[in-house]
């Protein structure tokens, strides 16, 4: 077997969620997306952008990492 440097890729199938939210989160979002435009010149729509954002927090939360690394068998 070859030793490639890339390892191979993940599954990276998308899976389809469904969520209620209420009407003052998905107005924050509009807007969110709106200010996205306007700074970017690129329109997104909230679902489009909605899985970034998840992906940034979870990035960011420093106490959520640690633990998730701490229960992954190494």
């Amino acid at each position: 077997m070859v030793d490639l440097k890339l390892t191979k890729l993940p599954d990276r199938t998308p899976v389809k969620l469904a969520i209620a939210i209420s009407p003052e989160l998905m107005a924050a979002l509009t807007d969110y997306a709106a200010i996205y435009a306007q700074t970017y010149g690129s329109e997104e729509s909230v679902a489009d952008l909605a899985p970034a954002m998840l992906q940034s927090f979870l990035q960011g939360d420093r106490g959520f990492v640690r633990a998730r690394s701490a229960a992954k068998p190494t």
